[in-house]
C-alpha cells in the first residue's frame, strides 16, 4: 500500500527502518529544492536538512510549511559560499527544462539554456565549499543533450574538482512508486569512486524487468469507488489544472461512463509524498482559481521519493567510512563494485576528447550507467531496476472517495483525446477508451471542415500532428 507507508519526519529520527544509517548528524543542503523530495527522502533515512534553495514562490511556501526553521535562499545566482552551512551531502534536481524529452527536438538548448545552465553556478559553489557528496537528478534526456556533449561537460566539470562521479538511469516504477519515471541520478563523491559507485549500484546485478507495456494495460479496480486504472501510471508531469484534447498521453482514472485526471493528492502519492504535501504555508495567498495548477506543476517537477530513499539508504552508511581512491585500474575496480556495468562496457579518456569538448564537436551516446574519475570514464548498460523490485500499484494511490466534478473530463475534452490518439495510432487503456466513447455519444462536435461528427465517427477525421508531439510521449517519459 502507498497510503501511510512513510513515518512522519519526527519518527524518521528514530531510525527504526532496517538498514537505516541511524545518524541524524549527517547534514543535508538542498538546492533547486522544489517541494523537498530529496529532503524528505534523506530525513526518512536519518538526515537533517540544514539549508534549502528554491526560487519558486509556491514551492518555497510548501518548504516553509514542512521545514519552518530551515534557512531558505531564493536564488542560487545570488548565493555566496560563505552563507551555506556545513553539510555532508548536497542534493540538487537542477532544472531540466532545457534538456527534457518533453520539449522534443525544437528548442532544446541544453546547458546553454536559461534554466539548465544554472548547473555551472552550482558547480562553482561545490568547488568552493567542497561537500563530501553531491547527489543530482535529471531527465534521461541529459545523457544525449547536444549529442552527449552536455553530459560530458558535466562529468568533466565535477571530476576536475576532484570528485568521482557515478551515474545510473533508474525508473521509479521498480522502486515503489507506481509510475514509469526514468531519471538519471549522479552521485559525485569527493575523491572516492568506491562510495560513489556503491551508492547507485548493488553487488548483485539489477533485475531485468519484463515488457514494460504490460503495466500500462493491466486493469486494476478500486474496491470502494469502482475506479479503473492500469497497474502502472505514466510519468507524473508538471501540468496545469486544465483539460485539453492534447492530453491523451497522460494517466487517467476511468469509470463506467466517466473519466477524470488524478487529483493533486493522488499525484502526490504517485511520487511517494503523503497526501496534501503540496499545501503551502498559511501566509501564502492562493489565487482565486485555487491551487490545483500550482500543486500539479510542483509535484510533477519533484523527484520520486522511493528512488531517492533507496539511494539514501545505501549512501548514508558509506559516509562513515572513507575509501581514498586511485585510478590504477579503474575499470576492474568499478566492474567489481557494479557488475551491472559489465554489459557493453566501454572506456573513454578525458585527455582524448578534451579538444572536441572545448570546440563543441564531441558526440556520444552515453550508456545508462557508469563512473568517471580523474582521466577515466567507465560506462555500461545497466538495468533501471534494483536487484529486488519493490512492487506498487496505481490503484493504491487513489483517493477513497469520488473527487469534485472539476477533475472529470467534459465530452469535448473526451472527443479531443480520442481524435488525437486515433490520429497518432495510439491504443488507449481499454476501460478509458470505453468510457470516453460513452462520453462523446452525449454530444456532437464540428471538425475543421464544418461537417458534424457524432459518437462513433469521432477520431475518424484527419488532423495534423502538432509539432510538440513529434517527440511524443514514449511511455513513462
Amino acid at each position: 500500500m502507498l497510503r501511510d507507508q512513510h513515518p512522519t519526519r519526527q519518527e524518521a529520527g528514530d531510525c527504526t527502518a532496517a538498514g537505516s544509517a541511524c545518524n541524524s548528524t549527517f547534514k543535508i543542503a538542498s538546492f533547486f529544492a522544489g517541494i523537498g523530495g530529496f529532503d524528505r527522502a534523506f530525513e526518512l533515512e536519518g538526515g537533517e536538512v540544514v539549508y534549502q534553495c528554491e526560487k519558486d514562490r509556491f514551492c518555497r511556501a510548501v518548504l516553509k510549511r514542512h521545514w519552518p526553521d530551515s534557512a531558505i535562499a531564493t536564488d542560487i545566482r545570488q548565493i555566496e559560499a560563505s552563507e551555506i552551512p556545513d553539510a555532508d551531502i548536497w542534493t540538487a534536481g537542477f532544472p531540466c527544462q532545457d534538456v527534457s524529452l518533453a520539449r522534443g527536438n525544437h528548442g532544446r538548448t541544453g546547458l546553454k539554456g536559461n534554466h539548465t545552465s544554472l548547473f555551472f553556478k552550482l558547480a562553482d559553489l561545490v568547488a568552493e565549499c567542497r561537500p563530501q557528496v553531491l547527489l543530482l537528478e535529471n531527465v534521461v534526456g541529459l545523457l544525449n543533450s547536444h549529442g552527449g556533449l552536455d553530459f560530458a561537460i558535466i562529468l568533466r566539470e565535477l571530476t576536475s574538482h576532484g570528485y568521482a562521479v557515478a551515474w545510473r538511469v533508474m525508473n521509479a516504477r521498480y522502486f515503489g512508486a507506481p509510475q514509469s519515471r526514468p531519471r538519471v541520478f549522479l552521485c559525485a563523491w569527493r575523491g572516492d569512486y568506491h562510495s560513489a559507485v556503491k551508492a547507485l549500484f548493488e553487488e548483485t546485478p539489477g533485475t531485468k524487468p519484463g515488457p514494460e507495456r504490460t503495466g500500462f494495460i493491466t486493469e486494476c479496480s478500486h474496491a470502494k469507488t469502482g475506479a479503473k486504472v492500469p497497474l502502472v501510471a505514466y510519468c507524473v508531469s508538471a501540468t496545469s489544472g486544465r483539460h485539453t484534447g492534447l492530453d491523451w498521453s497522460r494517466s487517467y482514472v476511468s469509470y463506467a461512463d466517466a473519466v477524470r485526471r488524478p487529483t493533486p493528492t493522488e499525484s502526490e502519492r504517485l511520487q511517494g509524498f503523503p497526501a496534501d504535501w503540496t499545501i503551502p504555508s498559511d501566509d501564502y495567498r492562493p489565487p482565486a482559481r485555487g491551487l490545483d495548477s500550482e500543486r500539479y506543476r510542483a509535484v510533477g517537477n519533484a523527484v520520486a521519493i522511493p528512488v531517492v530513499q533507496w539511494i539514501a539508504n545505501r549512501l548514508m552508511p558509506l559516509l562513515r567510512n572513507s575509501h581514498p581512491s586511485n585510478t590504477q585500474d579503474l575499470k576492474s575496480a568499478v566492474l567489481e563494485l557494479a557488475p551491472d556495468l559489465k554489459n557493453r562496457t566501454s572506456i573513454v579518456l578525458f585527455d582524448e576528447i578534451e579538444t572536441d569538448l572545448d570546440e563543441g564537436h564531441f558526440q556520444r551516446r552515453w550508456k545508462s550507467g557508469g563512473c568517471a574519475f580523474n582521466n577515466v570514464i567507465v560506462e555500461g548498460v545497466a538495468p533501471a531496476a534494483p536487484t529486488k523490485i519493490v512492487n506498487s500499484s496505481f490503484v493504491d494511490a487513489l483517493d477513497e472517495s469520488l473527487p469534485d466534478d472539476r477533475y472529470f473530463l467534459t465530452p469535448n475534452a473526451a472527443t479531443g483525446i480520442l481524435r488525437r490518439a486515433d490520429a497518432l495510432g495510439r491504443n488507449l487503456f481499454r476501460p478509458m477508451r470505453q468510457a470516453l466513447e460513452i462520453l462523446v455519444k452525449r454530444t456532437t462536435v464540428a471538425p475543421d471542415n464544418g461537417a458534424v461528427v457524432t459518437g462513433e465517427a469521432v477520431g475518424q477525421s484527419r488532423i495534423r500532428t502538432a509539432r510538440t508531439e513529434q517527440c511524443c510521449q514514449v511511455a513513462g517519459t
